[in-house]
């Protein structure tokens, strides 16, 4: 890491007040993400670049050393090397000695609230009456500070932070609603019919897969139910709706003005994410980064070791990481030839990775090569004109 680049990470400063966090914290990072297609071949989602050199778990990380949370629990899953070479170098200096835990569960976690029972035993060791289960996967501004203090206030078991979205989106979430005192009254994982917000009806709650739970209810939660719960949105949090003490904390308004959260499971979704922090930023990025380090203009982004001349013209497209676009190559402007070569969504965001270019220059340089004519062939001898 360059000098720069560490003097912007050591300007994270904790904006809580008082003292340190007291609460078990775990972050969930073993997301495949294969709806990123090539991005996610060797790499698990959280550790998808965003923005030049950010990745997208820098953002559940920077809000947590903001917040003053000294000790967290990191679970990942798939494709784990990168994340556990990363996030100590990276961001272990920002906790205290010891207070940045990796567990690999490659191959042992069956869902979210699985891969928590199974690190129950660091959890319970860690003090404090509450656990703070954080999403690694998308990209947001917010403080863990005033998150615990709502749970605190409202007496709940568990508080589920939430968002707001247009109802025609929210299929894709897990969604709930809400009485006027925050309540939850129902809870649906990704539904086909969404529920909208009570007086709301064009908008939904969408779940942010950031929950603050009571320790003792989660642990009988976890290991005292009739069904073992394997994952959080399936099976703990409708348990906990069903015994009406669950409540929703409306993510507020960031540094920016509005509250901002964005799911960027999509080649669409990231993509158009990034373009958001090409003015004022809708939410502050981990580390400062040039929009001329990453926007190729025409609404396309290259990731970092991407290399693009001036004579390509790349329009919507996504460049991954160690890609050599060549001279002259056009993309998002004819939908058949991007198919041909690429892999391109039905909104039309491209992705080019090198595995790409290298099939295609292949193919090309194969069709290029002169075929053999077929030789003629000599007439058949005639003995009897020999002869004549």
């Amino acid at each position: 890491m360059s000098a720069h680049a560490q003097a912007q990470f050591h300007s994270l400063s904790r904006e809580a007040e008082g003292p340190a966090l007291d609460v078990a914290t775990i972050l969930l990072a073993g997301g495949k993400g294969t709806r990123l297609h090539d991005l996610t071949a060797q790499d698990s989602k959280p550790a998808v670049h965003f923005a030049g050199s950010n990745r997208i778990i820098d953002f559940a990380m920077a809000n947590a050393v903001r917040s003053g949370l000294e000790r967290m629990l990191i679970a990942t899953q798939y494709a784990p090397k990168t994340l556990h070479d990363y996030l100590p170098a990276r961001w272990g200096h920002h906790f205290a000695r010891g207070g940045l835990l990796l567990r690999d569960g490659r191959d042992r976690y069956l869902g979210t609230a699985d891969a928590l029972r199974q690190n129950w035993a660091d959890v319970k060791d860690w003090g404090g009456d509450e656990v703070l289960v954080l999403a690694a996967d998308h990209v947001y501004d917010m403080d863990y500070a005033a998150l615990l203090a709502a749970h605190r206030a409202s007496g709940a078991a568990v508080t589920v932070a939430v968002d707001v979205v247009p109802l025609h989106e929210a299929k894709g979430f897990g969604v709930m609603q809400a009485d006027a005192s925050g309540r939850i009254l129902s809870f649906f994982e990704k539904p086909s019919h969404p529920p909208s917000i009570i007086g709301e009806p064009d908008k939904a709650m969408a779940s942010m897969g950031v929950y603050v739970f009571s320790k003792v209810w989660l642990q009988k939660a976890l290991f005292d139910g009739p069904v073992e719960a394997l994952d959080f949105g399936h099976d703990v949090i409708p348990a906990a709706v069903a015994q009406g003490v669950a409540a929703a904390y409306r993510l507020p308004a960031g540094p920016s003005g509005s509250a901002y959260w964005r799911d960027v499971g999509t080649l669409d979704a990231l993509r158009r994410t990034q373009l958001d922090f090409l003015r004022a930023e809708p939410a502050r990025l981990p580390q400062a980064c040039s929009p001329s380090d990453w926007y190729l203009g025409r609404g396309s982004i290259a990731m970092p070791g991407a290399v693009v001349p001036e004579s390509a013209r790349l329009v919507d497209t996504i460049v991954a990481g160690g890609t050599h676009v060549p001279c002259g190559l056009t993309t998002g402007e004819d939908p058949d030839e991007d198919a041909r070569w690429f892999t391109r969504t039905s909104s039309g965001t491209v992705l080019i990775t090198p595995a790409m270019i290298q099939r295609r220059a292949a193919e090309r340089l194969d069709r290029a090569r002169p075929r053999p004519s077929a030789r003629a062939k000599a007439p058949a001898s005639n003995d009897r004109d020999l002869h004549a």
